[in-house]
């Protein structure tokens, strides 16, 4: 596992580096690697910064069941416009059945950490016990969350895999202007049912 120190100097030196520049590094450490998508609010430009490097990285798309039909739409094109190698994980449950015997319970209710464990956290720990990568692309940024804003551009998960999150300084105004230079589609009605607040965290990360 890369140390705290390596880290820190990482996070220093990429500071200001351009996206691109921070995936090549990355993939320089190792070629072990993933970039996860949920498909929300300017996620198609971590998957064209990634990809635009390496266009075999492969993508690892967790779908809950419970996405917008415009989201759908919105992964579908961007899968195709991209040339995506993705690879889709859902949960063990059909939601038709969860909407039986459980339902969507509320951020506070005991049954909401059952529930985030079948439609997330389950299907991701599958997904990275079938890819085993050494280099995690996310599109962290700073400003979502309490947790988010301590990580940096580099850093490790609890399981040890180095994350890397080229977009962590940008601005919605900055990925606007990216996905606009690039021509890639945005989607703005997205909904995750393990989140009542924008910046709650889901468990993934934190």
């Amino acid at each position: 596992m890369i140390s705290q120190e390596k880290i820190d100097v990482l996070n220093k030196e990429f500071e200001k580096a351009a996206p691109a520049d921070i995936v090549k590094k990355a993939l320089e450490l190792s070629h072990d690697a993933v970039v996860t998508t949920n498909f929300r609010p300017y996620e198609a430009a971590i998957l064209h910064a990634v990809t635009a490097i390496n266009a075999k990285v492969p993508v690892i798309w967790c779908d809950t069941g419970y996405n917008t039909p415009q989201t759908y739409k919105h992964a579908e094109q961007v899968i195709k416009d991209l040339n995506l190698n993705i690879f889709l994980y859902v949960p063990k449950q059909t939601s038709s059945h969860r909407d039986v015997v459980l339902g969507i319970p509320s951020v506070d209710a005991p049954e909401h950490a059952l529930f985030t464990e079948q439609v997330k956290l389950e299907p991701f720990r599958r997904a990275m016990e079938a890819h085993k990568p050494k280099v995690w692309f996310t599109n962290l940024r700073q400003g979502q969350t309490a947790f988010r804003d301590s990580i940096g551009i580099f850093s490790v998960s609890k399981d040890g895999v180095l994350k890397v999150s080229p977009f962590y300084y940008w601005s919605d105004a900055d990925l606007d202007t990216y996905i606009e230079k690039y021509k890639l589609t945005n989607e703005f009605k997205y909904f995750d049912p393990t989140k009542a607040l924008e910046n709650r965290e889901c468990g993934l990360h934190a």
